[in-house]
């Protein structure tokens, strides 16, 4: 294996793989640069455990709206 195989993995490895990665990498990269991050949803429901493990009871929240996250540096 050549060493440029092995940067291509190294890089595979530290690729994002679920969306709450891709949020998280978006906001560390975003924050203290006066940026904002605006969701919008229409209709969107999410069930919402009432603790974490089997047995939880879920409460629905229905969410139709925006939601904007802003950053600013101090």
């Amino acid at each position: 294996m050549s060493s440029n195989d092995t940067t291509a993995t190294e890089s595979t490895v530290d690729e994002t793989r679920t969306w709450p990665e891709l949020a998280i990498g978006l906001y560390e990269r975003l924050t203290g640069r006066g940026a904002a991050i605006t969701y919008e949803f229409e209709d969107m429901e999410v069930d919402v455990p009432s603790k974490a493990g089997e047995g939880a009871e879920h409460a629905r929240w229905r969410v139709d709206g925006t939601l904007r996250i802003t950053t600013e540096e101090e």
